[in-house]
């Protein structure tokens, strides 16, 4: 097989896309796509997320320090693309998608009602790294919709029907190909 060679960039996709939902000192609420936003580490449990400095969100962010990562799904789809190209400058983005903002439980940052999970984050550093600064936040609350778990407590994301992002395009995720450890595990039979 041939293959390019492109200039360096971030190749690694698809991503996950959410809705940061934050809110500046007087409490006044704003949604930013994010598609530079992963897991840092296990314990503490900490994530990122990158935002460039012209970003209307990223000096409530500053100045705030706290966020909330909602996880995104099909249904979501529309309002996450509105939410990444209109600015919080100019439209309230929660009225314009008709969605609810709802009280966190450890930091002032409202999450978005229709989310099946809310991640309360409180940032720890923000690391100025070029076009994008980085946001390294502890995660300090997570809530996960109920009808999403299963009688043993196991949450299914699967069935909420979240969504990737990758070069410009959604894509819905596709059928299980296999889970942890099952390339190791001895054969029934």
């Amino acid at each position: 097989m041939a293959k390019e060679i492109w200039k360096p960039g971030n190749m690694l996709y698809p991503l996950p896309v959410v809705m940061v939902s934050v809110a500046d000192r007087n409490g006044k609420p704003n949604i930013i796509t994010v598609a530079w936003v992963g897991t840092v580490c296990t314990n503490p449990p900490m994530v990122s997320i990158s935002v460039r400095p012209e970003r209307f969100s990223h000096e409530i962010l500053k100045e705030t320090g706290e966020f909330v990562i909602n996880l995104t799904t099909r249904e979501l789809v529309f309002a996450t693309d509105y939410c990444g190209v209109k600015s919080g400058r100019d439209v309230d983005k929660f009225q314009e998608m008709k969605l609810t903002p709802v009280a966190g439980t450890k930091v002032r940052a409202p999450m978005i009602a229709e989310s099946p999970v809310n991640i309360e984050c409180r940032v720890r550093e923000i690391k100025e790294l070029g076009s994008h600064d980085m946001f390294l936040a502890d995660v300090v609350a997570v809530h996960a919709e109920e009808q999403y778990m299963d009688k043993k407590h196991k949450f299914h994301l699967e069935e909420a029907d979240p969504i990737v992002y990758s070069h410009g395009t959604y894509y819905a995720c596709g059928e299980q190909l296999g889970t942890f450890g099952y390339s190791v595990r001895k054969k029934q039979g």
